[in-house]
C-alpha cells in the first residue's frame, strides 16, 4: 500500500474524501482509510491532510540498501528539482550532495522529456486519432481504472522517467541500478524499469540522516546526456512547450487541464463526445511543481518562476551541438508502451432505492438535498450511494449532524429543566413532609389543653352576670380560643391525617359552589370558563371546595383596588386542570418558594394564619395532583397578577 492512514492522527474532517478524485477513501467508525485497490496514487490526500494522517510509503531504506550493495547506481532527477531546492544558489551543489550519498551517476530526466516531447509531437502531427498525454502516472491509472473506454486514447508513449531509464540502460548497461528522485508518489509504482523511487522530501531526509550539506560536498555537473527544453516539462503546458506544439486557443487543437477538478471535468466531456478533434494534456496536480513529494506549503507561482528561471539559464548555456548529438543517438530508442485497462469501476447502484438512505440523513424532499459538499461528496445523492457501498457514514452529513446536535442540546436543556423542576418539587415535598409531621404533632399536643381552655372559658362566660366587668375579658378568651382551634384544625388539614372521600362531581358545579361561599367586593369581577369536553371527575368535594375557596379569597385580598378573577376548567392529557387567575399585586420572586409553607403569609399580623395555601397544597397532594404558581410583579411593564394551576387525576388512582 503506497498511501495509507495513521489512524491516531485522523480528525475526520473529510478533506481527503473531497480531494480524492477516485473516491478511494472509506470512512469506517469515524476514521478515514485508503482503499488500496481504488487508489490511483495521486497523493492529493497527503497534500491536503493538515494533521499528517495521510502518508505515502517511505522507500529511503530500500535506496540505502541499494547503495550499500556497492553496485553501480544512477540517480535520475525530475526537472522540477529547482522548485524544491530553492535554497541552493547553484544546481551543481545538489548534484554534489546526491553523489555524496553514494550515487555514481546523476542525470536529468529532462533529457527523457525531450525525447518524449518529440515523439508526442510526431504522434499529434501524423495520427488521425486524438490522444491523451500519458506522462502523468496518476492520470494513466485513473483512465485505466475508471474510464476504461478511453484507454486506447492514451498516447502509446512512456513517461519521461521511463524514457530516461531506457537511456541510462542503453548508455551504462543493463546491470546499472536506477533510482528516480522527483515530486510524484505514483512514480514509486509506475514501472519496473527503475529499481526504486523516492520523493524530494525523502531525499532531504537522507541528507539530514548523513548530515550532507552544500558546504561539506563537492559541486558536480549532471552526467551526460544533458537535458534541453525538457527542463520546462513540470510546469503547466510543459509538454506542449517542450515539443514546440502550437497550443494557441484559436489555431491549436490541444486542451490542457490540471488538478483534480479540471482533469476529471475534461475527461467526462471527452468521454461524452463534447470535446472533438482535440488532444488533451492532463496532469493530476497543478503541474509537477505541486506534487505531493515536495515540501509542504510551497507556493505554485514561486515554484513555477524558479523552474522557468532554471530552464532559461540552462537553454542559454546549453551546448546545442552536444545535445543534438545525444538526441540523435537515442532518437530511435523504443519509447512505446501499450496501455491495458484495469477496470475498477464500482458497481452501479439504482438511485431510486436511495430514498431510505436519504431519509436517514433527514433528506425527505429535493429541497433538503443541499449538496454543500461538506461530507466530501459533491452531491447528497453521491453521498447516499457511498453509504450504500459502505464507503461513507450518515454522520458525515454536516447539516444533518448540526441539526441533530441542536435537537440533542434542546432535549438536554429540556431534560435539565425537568430535572431541576423535579428536584425543586422533591425538595419542597420533603420539607413540607417534615413540617406536616411537626404540625400534626403540635396540633395533637395542643388539642387537649385547648379543649380544656375552651370548655372552662365558655362555662365562666355563661355563669358571669351580664353587668360583670370580667365578662368582656371572658368573651375575648373564648374568641381567641376559638381562633386557636381553627389554627389547630388547619394544621391537621395540612398534615392530611384524614382520608379523601372520593365522589363523582361536575367540575363546573364544584366551581360555582365554591364561589358562593366567598364574599366578593363590587369592584372585583369573577368569571368561570368551562373548556372541558367531559366535566365529570372523582374528587373529595368538601376538600376541593376548601382549596378553591382559599385560592379565590387570596385572589380577592390581592386586589384591594379591584380587578378580575378568571376560573378556567380545562382538559390536560386525560386529567382535569383548574386555573385561578387574578390581576392582583402578584407574588414576589423570593416568596414563591415559601408560599406553601405553614404560617408563611404576606398579610398583616392578625389578618391571616398562613395556613390556607399550605392546606390547599396538602389536599392536592392527597389527590395525587399537582399545584403550581406563576406570578408577575412588574407594573411598569404592565406585568401583574397571579395564576394558580391545579392538575388533578380525573379518576381515583
Amino acid at each position: 500500500m503506497l498511501v495509507y492512514t495513521i489512524k491516531e492522527l485522523c480528525r475526520t474532517c473529510y478533506t481527503c474524501v473531497r480531494e480524492c478524485p477516485a473516491k478511494a477513501i472509506r470512512i469506517v467508525g469515524g476514521q478515514a482509510e485508503v482503499i488500496d485497490e481504488r487508489c490511483i496514487v495521486c497523493g492529493n490526500c497527503t497534500k491536503v491532510c493538515s494533521q499528517g494522517a495521510k502518508v505515502f510509503l517511505n522507500t529511503t531504506d530500500r535506496v540505502l540498501k541499494l547503495l550499500d550493495n556497492k553496485t553501480e547506481t544512477a540517480a535520475i532527477i525530475a526537472p522540477s528539482f529547482p522548485a524544491e531546492f530553492q535554497e541552493l544558489s547553484d544546481y551543481r551543489q545538489l548534484i554534489g550532495m546526491i553523489k555524496a550519498l553514494g550515487f555514481k551517476h546523476v542525470l536529468e530526466v529532462s533529457f527523457g522529456a525531450d525525447l518524449v516531447a518529440d515523439r508526442y509531437k510526431k504522434l499529434v502531427e501524423e495520427s488521425k486519432d486524438y490522444y491523451i498525454s500519458s506522462d502523468c502516472p496518476a492520470i494513466v491509472n485513473y483512465i485505466k481504472h475508471y474510464h476504461t473506454n478511453l484507454v486506447d486514447n492514451l498516447a502509446p508513449i512512456v513517461s519521461p522517467m521511463v524514457a530516461m531509464s531506457r537511456v541510462v540502460h542503453a548508455r551504462y548497461g543493463n546491470d546499472i541500478k536506477i533510482v528516480f528522485i522527483g515530486p510524484c508518489v505514483a512514480k514509486k509504482a509506475e514501472s519496473t524499469e527503475i529499481d526504486e523511487a523516492i520523493t524530494f522530501s525523502e531525499l532531504r531526509e537522507l541528507f539530514d540522516l548523513y548530515k550532507i550539506t552544500s558546504e561539506n560536498s563537492q559541486p558536480a555537473d549532471f552526467d551526460q546526456p544533458a537535458g534541453g527544453r525538457g527542463a520546462i516539462f513540470p510546469v503547466t503546458r510543459g509538454l506542449l512547450q517542450t515539443a514546440n506544439i502550437n497550443d494557441d486557443a484559436i489555431t491549436g487543437n490541444i486542451i490542457a487541464a490540471e488538478g483534480r477538478i479540471d482533469f476529471q471535468g475534461a475527461l467526462k466531456e471527452f468521454e461524452a463526445g463534447l470535446i472533438k478533434n482535440q488532444h488533451m494534456e492532463l496532469l493530476a496536480c497543478e503541474g509537477c511543481i505541486m506534487g505531493p513529494g515536495l515540501s509542504k506549503n510551497g507556493k505554485q507561482y514561486n515554484r513555477r518562476a524558479l523552474v522557468s528561471s532554471y530552464a532559461n539559464k540552462k537553454m542559454k548555456g546549453l551546448d546545442s551541438v552536444i545535445w543534438q548529438k545525444a538526441f540523435d543517438e537515442y532518437s530511435d530508442l523504443d519509447l512505446s508502451i501499450r496501455h491495458r485497462s484495469e477496470d475498477r469501476r464500482p458497481e452501479v447502484i439504482d438511485e431510486s432505492g436511495l430514498d431510505e438512505v436519504l431519509a436517514s440523513m433527514g433528506k425527505f424532499t429535493k429541497k433538503d438535498q443541499l449538496d454543500c459538499g461538506a461530507c466530501g461528496y459533491e452531491t447528497c445523492i453521491e453521498h447516499a450511494i457511498a453509504i450504500r457501498k459502505g464507503l461513507a457514514e450518515v454522520e458525515m452529513c454536516l447539516p444533518f449532524t448540526i441539526e441533530k446536535l441542536h435537537k440533542s442540546v434542546q432535549e438536554l436543556a429540556l431534560s435539565n429543566e425537568k430535572l431541576s423542576s423535579m428536584k425543586q418539587a422533591l425538595k419542597q415535598s420533603e420539607k413540607l413532609a417534615h413540617m406536616g409531621q411537626l404540625s400534626a404533632g403540635i396540633a395533637h399536643e395542643l388539642n387537649n389543653p385547648l379543649g380544656v381552655v375552651m370548655m372552662y372559658s365558655n362555662i365562666l362566660l355563661d355563669e358571669s352576670p351580664a353587668d360583670d366587668p370580667v365578662r368582656e375579658d371572658l368573651k375575648l378568651i373564648v374568641e381567641q380560643a376559638g381562633r386557636c382551634k381553627k389554627i389547630v384544625g388547619g394544621l391537621l388539614n395540612f398534615a392530611r391525617k384524614n382520608q379523601v372521600n372520593y365522589q363523582s362531581v361536575n367540575m363546573r358545579e364544584l366551581a360555582d359552589k365554591s364561589l358562593e361561599s366567598v364574599i366578593v367586593p363590587e369592584n372585583v369581577k369573577i368569571s368561570v370558563s368551562d373548556k372541558t369536553t367531559t366535566p365529570d371527575a372523582v374528587l373529595d368535594i368538601e376538600q376541593m371546595t376548601q382549596v378553591l375557596t382559599n385560592l379565590v379569597k387570596n385572589a380577592v385580598d390581592a386586589m384591594p383596588g379591584g380587578g378580575s378573577i378568571d376560573v378556567i376548567l380545562e382538559d390536560t392529557l386525560g386529567d382535569v386542570s383548574i386555573i385561578i387567575k387574578d390581576t392582583g399585586t402578584g407574588i414576589k420572586e423570593e416568596d414563591k418558594s415559601k408560599i406553601f409553607e405553614p404560617f408563611f403569609t404576606t398579610k398583616p399580623i392578625g389578618v391571616g394564619t398562613g395556613l390556607g395555601l399550605a392546606t390547599a397544597y396538602g389536599i392536592v397532594k392527597m389527590h395525587k395532583g399537582q399545584i403550581s404558581v406563576e406570578s408577575n410583579t412588574d407594573p411598569a411593564r404592565g406585568l401583574t397578577g397571579t395564576s394558580f394551576k391545579i392538575i388533578l387525576p380525573r379518576r381515583k388512582e
